[in-house]
């Protein structure tokens, strides 16, 4: 083979490779990120909290390689606070899973409703309640809750009341297996709710339509442990975890369960 033949090959190796780059350029297909099949855990906090309460689960989904959004829910009214996780929720892009604790449940269960990219929910001691119920009255209907007297109101200038728990009791009464120091931090970080949204009417719920998973502890005293029960049941729960002698802050004092009940969410 002469050395002009093998140059000449070599030139034409050079403008096919040339080619295929220009190709992949044109062709947005080939360069495109492909979306992420890892669902986005969205987690809200409940009343009396903050998004702090969420850290323990917080590190292991993100040792998981899950991406994780902690949203600091209003806490202002169930309607009010719905449309505002709904609407951050409509800005991540591909799968989500949520997950609400306590008062958080309601807000997820309305949020997620007709929100094509969630595709589970997962209530962490909370209220799953159906379309027409005001927390109050569901929270009424199962005797066990001692929350109620731990409460102090503060007045709204506009009218109405906040109302957050006094620290003095706060461990006894939300967090009553978390260790001490957590117990402190959380009682001292905890946001107030307004009174008024325990009065709110639910909207449809999601968990009708979407797989939902329910943990919490049998020794929940914010919220009554048969409450939580009958709401899992009349959910349809894929998967409930009773997690015995566990506090209502059992996302701080059993995170690996409840990290496995959200990392089987997001696999389903």
């Amino acid at each position: 083979m002469t050395s002009t033949t093998t140059a000449f090959r070599n030139v034409q190796k050079a403008c096919l490779a040339l080619l295929f780059v220009a190709a992949a350029l044109l062709d947005p297909s080939a360069h495109a990120a492909a979306p992420s099949p890892v669902p986005t855990i969205v987690l809200v906090h409940g009343a009396f909290a903050e998004s702090l309460s969420w850290e323990a689960v917080i590190e292991r989904l993100l040792a998981k390689g899950y991406p994780v959004v902690a949203v600091a829910n209003p806490l202002r009214g169930l309607r009010s606070d719905s449309a505002y996780v709904a609407n951050l929720v409509a800005t991540i892009p591909g799968p989500v899973v949520m997950v609400g604790h306590s008062y958080g449940g309601a807000v997820i269960s309305n949020a997620a409703e007709g929100k094509p990219n969630v595709k589970g929910l997962v209530f962490v001691a909370a209220f799953a309640p159906e379309s027409g119920e005001a927390l109050g009255e569901l929270g009424a209907r199962f005797p066990g809750s001692t929350l109620g007297s731990a409460l102090v109101p503060v007045a709204l200038p506009g009218g109405g009341k906040d109302l957050y728990v006094q620290q003095a009791k706060y461990r006894e009464q939300v967090a009553a297996d978390v260790p001490e120091r957590v117990a402190a931090l959380l009682a001292a970080t905890q946001r107030p709710v307004a009174e008024a949204a325990f009065a709110d009417k639910a909207g449809a719920p999601a968990w009708k339509a979407l797989p939902s998973r329910f943990i919490y502890g049998t020794a929940d005293k914010a919220i009554a442990p048969p409450l939580l029960a009958f709401m899992a049941q009349r959910a349809g729960s894929t998967h409930t975890v009773a997690v015995p002698g566990a506090s209502h802050a059992v996302l701080a004092s059993h995170p690996d369960e409840v990290a496995a009940l959200i990392e089987e969410a997001a696999a389903d």
